[in-house]
């Protein structure tokens, strides 16, 4: 680490009361900015200087910062290991194992963390979580680019790789240093069409001959990356505000008991909110500076301007308005959704066949552990997958209900007063369900949800009864008679995507494949085990 580099942020973090390496992590963000201004300055006829660029200012932050010599050993492990695996494996086996590596150093990362932890101290793990995404997304690239075309989706022909890339825009790959800490993680062909400005192909009018001609223009991002930043600093400065007024300390402590109910689930729903503020203001800003960077675009929309929501992870508008517990997950974290369901979920599925309940475990284990090893982690987890079945439950059997018979069904007299029921229920149910996220640890999260009264646990068991009861078929009835058929959701949609953040989206049917699987690989052995016992017995 540089001598004195800590000085200023000590003496911010006494003023403010947010830890010193929170502050160094915004600064470093915010320094990403004039950094990407010159970055986009670099020759493009030469793009190893934006490599080199991007390595050496990576290397800055982490050393020079951070001190975080341990942390680009194990970046460069992870790397150097993927890139090895790349090269000497090959067939199909070669993504599976360039997974199994990554996720297994990076559990080494998680288990340290949990038995030596570090509150407030930024460690190099965040930074390899979002190399997990961007490595393992590379191995199938790469996979990818040796089968025949016709075999592949439309996203997996945009990011197939043809032939191994070289070492330093690899390395400059892994190094990425406006998303090196949070992410968003992106594919290494959205990586290298950027870096020899191919991403900036366009057709344009051709105001001589008519028609349309092939032109290269960088759109200016100075605008759209400014926007980023102001947003990502109001939501970071409502962090700092909110949870001086509002710590965690709050809701193990002595007093949130003197509070009756109502008071305790707006408090929850307040510490719920105050975290994601945090998440808001970071990854707008790292969203900023890829904009900046120019790595943002997303080619010219229907109105002739220029997109920039290449790198967006978070939607806060859409999260905080979200009515159900599906819009709710696909606006956060949506570059972690975007790899569950392209490497892990679809991945699983064995070719020619719709995804199902493996396709399901393995996304939601992987989820699980990619977020860590601390026991809230799976409180949460395991909680949210079954508010995904009754919400789901809720769409097919009791939303049509508020909808007129016509077609397309339009809004009825009382659906506005079942959106805001939707709103309410889906904001306190998954700030009740985060809390032990935030908390981490066994004892304070059943400790919260005790003061809570399990009373989100107890609406699940009682929703879960509802709809496994007759009420279920009474309610069919009465929508068949109301809008002349039952309701279906949109079925092959579902089959071809993840549940949002890896949770089942129906943990009732993968339950019920599970249960008709291992029935009948028992019916198969008794026959087997029959007709053995059946045959002759030859005497010599």
């Amino acid at each position: 680490m540089l001598p004195f580099i800590d000085y200023p942020f000590i003496w911010i973090s006494n003023s403010l009361g947010a830890s010193k390496d929170e502050l160094k992590l915004v600064f470093s963000v915010l320094l990403s900015y004039p950094l990407c201004g010159v970055l986009k300055r670099l020759p493009d006829a030469e793009p190893w200087k934006k490599s080199l660029f991007l390595i050496i200012v990576s290397v800055f932050y982490l050393v020079g910062l951070f001190d975080l010599w341990g942390g680009v050993r194990t970046l460069l492990i992870s790397a150097a290991g993927t890139y090895a695996i790349a090269a000497y494996f090959k067939g199909p086996m070669m993504p599976w194992i360039g997974f199994a590596f990554l996720m297994g150093h990076m559990l080494t990362s998680h288990v340290y963390r949990e038995f030596y932890p570090q509150p407030g101290v930024v460690d190099v793990t965040g930074a390899q979580m979002v190399l997990v995404m961007k490595l393992s997304a590379f191995c199938w690239n790469l996979y990818d680019g040796t089968l025949p075309i016709q075999e592949l989706n439309d996203f997996q022909k945009d990011r197939r790789i043809e032939k191994l890339p070289n070492l330093l825009n690899y390395t400059a790959y892994v190094f990425f240093f406006p998303s090196l800490f949070a992410g968003p993680a992106f594919d290494y062909r959205e990586f290298e069409r950027w870096l020899d400005c191919s991403m900036f192909n366009m057709e344009v009018p051709d105001v001589k001959r008519g028609g349309m001609k092939k032109k290269r223009k960088i759109p200016k991002s100075s605008v759209p990356a400014t926007y980023k930043a102001v947003e990502g600093i109001v939501w970071i400065l409502a962090f700092t505000w909110l949870s001086a007024k509002y710590p965690a300390e709050l809701y193990t402590g002595d007093e949130f008991t003197k509070y009756g109910m109502l008071r305790r689930y707006w408090l929850i729903y307040v510490f719920g909110f105050v975290a994601r503020t945090k998440y808001y203001g970071i990854w707008s800003l790292t969203e900023g500076a890829c904009i900046l960077s120019g790595l943002g675009f997303n080619g010219v929309g229907p109105d002739g301007k220029a997109c920039w929501d290449r790198c967006v992870n978070v939607k806060p508008k859409e999260m905080e308005k979200a009515a159900n517990s599906r819009a709710y997950l696909e606006n956060w974290n949506i570059k972690t959704n975007t790899w569950l369901r392209n490497y892990v979920y679809l991945r699983v599925t064995p070719k020619g066949k719709k995804p199902g309940f493996r396709s399901s475990m393995v996304t939601f284990g992987t989820s699980a552990l990619w977020h860590g090893t601390s026991p809230g982690y799976y409180l949460s987890f395991l909680t949210a997958s079954f508010v995904q079945t009754i919400a789901k439950n809720f769409r097919r059997h009791i939303r049509p209900l508020f909808l007129t018979a016509t077609t397309p069904p339009l809004p009825g007299r009382y659906k506005p007063a079942y959106d805001v029921f939707g709103w309410v229920v889906t904001q306190i149910t998954f700030s009740y369900i985060v809390a032990p996220f935030l908390l981490l640890n066994l004892a304070d999260s059943i400790c919260v949800w005790k003061r809570l009264g399990f009373l989100i646990h107890i609406g699940i068991a009682v929703s879960m009864a509802v709809f496994a009861s007759p009420a279920k078929k009474w309610v069919n009835a009465r929508q068949r008679k109301r809008v002349g058929r039952v309701e279906k959701e949109k079925e092959e949609r579902e089959e071809q995507e993840a549940g949002p953040m890896g949770l089942p989206d129906d943990m009732e049917e993968d339950m019920e494949e599970i249960r008709l699987e291992l029935r009948g690989r028992r019916d198969s052995f008794l026959e087997e085990m029959r007709k053995r016992s059946e045959r002759p017995v030859v005497k010599k």
